[in-house]
């Protein structure tokens, strides 16, 4: 019996499984005695097939048997490696189910004793007004514009006002008026004074002559009368003295006012400052007390208003120390201090609305910049801190994970106080030391034995 090589000519792919290849080498087997059988006969012959050989039983039980031996060995070479494999898999399978979840834990520590404020101020000039005009007119000339600095009592425009002029040649008239008028009547009573004396001595001697019987006593009451009539007269000189005084102090308070008035023709800076407004230009009709022309603020010193939560209220103290941080002056930090508050919070927003004084001796702060304020502050008791990832919310609470000294898990509800985003500070239920899970998920239960393995990167400090 011939063995035909895999590898020659004719022979067909190799089969995959030793089940396969004994399959493939019985049907060669059962192929080449048939092959044997048809070259017996040759190709001349015509009478019935000649049988060269006839296998013997022993002979085909032979062939069989090692066919069988064959397909037993290769059934064996395969499955038994996949069995020992399949069973290296179920064991390393209940080995990892048997071991103890290995999970990131981290300590529970306080906050650092000074904490961090942060909040958005709007920067504002500590001094701003307007400037009126005083006087009726027109703008006859500008003497500044927008952005100049000046000092205070400079003149910043010019007001031209011919009425006004008018008005004080008129109050200087009735002023003269006034005091002439006085002096009439200052003569009207020296000359009423001086009758009223003649009235008198008369008056004394009729009633002397009377007392001796020399006139009758009708002579004597027409003297009389007339003496008492001269010091009446005088009187009433006296009140239109008064009078006339009275209209000259008033001409003479019209005078001062108009030329007050004229003096407001030439409009002043009120302090030092920069003009942040110009409202009229050369020409313009202003009248006094509506017209605005310039608006001036004083920027050696600014103010900036801070809303505090209610939360960190109580914290701020006038005197407390602010710094100043400007988006568009990057590396630039300004000091200034709080200057006061207002002792009571906003209804609407919760919130403390506090003025913080900030010198600006460079002037690189602005009016109505917008400013990141530090207001931080020295806290006797720090709370303690846990990473965000570290609470669990769920139906019962607010809880955490701690990891007793057994490894066991005990869940624990806390109370929760300002949050930083990827930090929380814990105002109840933990001890500063105690050792929690990182990140719980939702597989962490109550008694859960873990093995903790300290977390790569502690969370960064508090605030």
């Amino acid at each position: 019996m011939r063995h035909i090589e895999p590898d020659q000519p004719g022979s067909e792919v190799e089969p995959s499984t030793t089940e396969e290849r004994l399959l493939r080498e019985n049907q060669d087997l059962k192929r080449q005695l048939q092959e044997l059988k048809a070259s017996a006969r040759g190709p001349a012959h015509t009478g019935p097939p000649v049988n060269l050989w006839h296998p013997s039983g022993t002979a085909i039980w032979a062939i069989v048997l090692t066919v069988a031996v064959l397909i037993t060995i290769g059934f064996l070479a395969g499955y038994i490696p996949l069995q020992k494999r399949r069973a290296l898999i179920v064991s390393e399978a209940h080995e990892q189910e048997a071991a103890l979840p290995r999970v990131e834990v981290v300590q529970v520590a306080r906050s650092p004793q000074n904490s961090q404020l942060d909040l958005p101020g709007s920067i504002q000039a500590i001094t701003e007004a307007p400037i009126l005009a005083r006087a009726d007119g027109y703008l006859k000339r500008r003497m500044v514009d927008i952005g100049d600095r000046v000092r205070a009592g400079q003149p910043v425009a010019e007001i031209e006002a011919p009425e006004t002029d008018e008005q004080v040649r008129q109050a200087k008239a009735n002023l003269l008026q006034a005091q002439a008028e006085l002096d009439e009547a200052l003569a009207n009573y020296e000359q009423g004074k001086s009758s009223m004396q003649l009235a008198r001595i008369t008056a004394q001697r009729w009633n002397n002559l009377v007392a001796k019987g020399a006139v009758s006593k009708q002579e004597n009451d027409q003297y009389q009368t007339q003496f008492q009539t001269q010091a009446a007269s005088l009187q009433s000189l006296e009140k239109a003295i008064a009078a006339r005084r009275s209209n000259v102090a008033a001409a003479e308070a019209e005078v001062a006012r108009l030329d007050k008035v004229q003096e407001y023709r030439v409009v002043k800076a009120p302090f030092d400052g920069v003009i942040t407004l110009r409202n009229v230009d050369v020409g313009a009709l202003v009248n006094a007390g509506n017209t605005l022309l310039y608006r001036i603020a004083q920027t050696a010193t600014l103010r900036t208003y801070v809303n505090v939560p209610q939360a960190n209220a109580s914290s701020i103290k006038p005197g407390q120390l602010a710094r100043l941080s400007i988006s568009n002056l990057p590396g630039r930090e300004f000091t200034g201090s709080v200057a006061r508050t207002a002792s009571a919070l906003d209804p609407t927003s919760r919130t403390l609305l506090v003025e913080v004084h900030v010198p600006n001796a460079e002037g690189l702060l602005l009016p109505g910049m917008y400013a990141q304020v530090d207001l931080s502050y020295a806290r006797a008791n720090p709370p303690l801190l846990i990473p965000s990832d570290a609470m669990v919310s769920r139906g019962d609470g607010t809880i955490v994970a701690v990891v007793l000294p057994g490894h066991t898990v005990h869940l624990v509800k806390i109370k929760v106080g300002r949050d930083y985003g990827d930090r929380l500070e814990v105002l109840g239920g933990l001890q500063e030391g105690d050792t929690i899970l990182a990140n719980p998920g939702d597989f962490a239960a109550e008694g859960l034995k873990v093995d903790p393995v300290p977390q790569a990167q502690s969370p960064a400090s508090g605030r």
